[in-house]
């Protein structure tokens, strides 16, 4: 199959992404509202799980069909370093005060949690060579661990929430207009078009690879990352036209809770060894420049600085795209 093919496969996999995700935005509001959710909660788990089931699908195809643990393990990681560069475009886009400023400061436990759950995986990239790791057959014993975090996470910033609603006498946003089962219809079709996306990208990702002088490392880090967060970044703006900017927070951090959790579903189905073991430990730049840049989050929501460059965006936004450009380019040396 020729590489014209093959590209014009690839970008029309990522036009089904970002075609499906506006659809999720708008009936997840439906949905959730009408259950009495809030925003956070909405953006966080909802959302959050849904947009990322084109990296879900993706990693499943790269660990079966593709059988490719490096494009597996690099999207994931490459997604989470793409969502939080999502939030330059969202404080570009957010007019007056910055993003960070606008944001609840309970979007630091989400980011939180995103920085312990991707240190434990880019932790286990590092000490591996060291016969530090531990397994059951051939699911790793961090897939345990981050299963047990992630739980404790979503419970925590669930009951989080639920207190500073108590405590404010937050009264949840009324429910657009739309029937309810139609809603939930439109939500399902959406999703299924995620996921039919996402299978398709990794297949197509490997073949590129296979036939340009891409490494499959980049072609997951970089490419299918892109695409696959393709969602996320239309789900966010889209939220953030509805007036949420806290919606559109919590759902690329969410995001990046469920991107995590996805490398323990993918150490189950790949069948071949400990996934994190079989793939170039080179993910573990990636995974440290996104640790780094929770932990820039984490500043700004907390700093919630006033200062924009030339009333753009704020030093926040600054240094995470610096971070992610430093990344790019790391992960393009280390593939040499």
């Amino acid at each position: 199959m020729s590489l014209a093919i093959l590209w014009t496969q690839f970008l029309a996999a990522a036009l089904l992404i970002l075609f499906a995700a506006p659809r999720l935005t708008r009936n997840a509001e439906i949905i959730a509202a009408r259950r009495n959710i809030s925003d956070n909660w909405i953006g966080l788990i909802l959302l959050a799980s849904v947009t990322s089931l084109p990296e879900l699908a993706a990693g499943i195809s790269s660990v079966s069909a593709a059988a490719a643990p490096d494009i597996a393990v690099g999207a994931v990681f490459g997604s989470c370093v793409f969502n939080l560069a999502m939030l330059v475009v969202l404080d570009f886009v957010v007019r007056g005060e910055s993003v960070y400023r606008q944001a609840r400061q309970a979007h630091i436990l989400s980011a939180g949690f995103g920085t312990m759950l991707i240190g434990i995986a880019g932790l286990t990239l590092m000490v591996r060579d060291l016969g530090l790791t531990l397994s059951f057959g051939h699911i790793g014993a961090t897939s345990l661990v981050i299963v047990i975090v992630y739980i404790i996470a979503t419970r925590a910033i669930h009951n989080y929430e639920a207190r500073i609603r108590e405590r404010a006498g937050e009264a949840v946003k009324k429910a657009p207009t739309g029937s309810l089962n139609k809603a939930q219809a439109m939500f399902a079709i959406a999703a299924l078009a995620i996921v039919l996306g996402g299978l398709w990208l990794p297949v197509v990702g490997a073949r590129i690879a296979d036939q340009t002088f891409l490494d499959r490392s980049i072609m997951g880090t970089i490419f299918i990352a892109a695409a696959t967060s393709l969602p996320e970044l239309s789900v966010s703006l889209a939220a953030l036209r509805l007036g949420s900017v806290n919606m559109a927070i919590a759902n690329l951090l969410g995001s990046n809770l469920f991107n995590i959790l996805i490398l323990a579903i993918e150490d189950v189905i790949y069948s071949r060894g400990i996934l994190l073991d079989d793939a170039s430990n080179s993910h573990a730049v990636t995974a440290m420049a996104a640790v780094i840049m929770c932990g820039v989050v984490i500043a700004g929501l907390l700093y919630r600085p006033k200062t924009r460059l030339f009333r753009t965006v704020g030093w926040t936004s600054i240094a995470l795209f610096l971070v992610y450009i430093l990344n790019v380019y790391a992960i393009f040396l280390t593939a040499l």
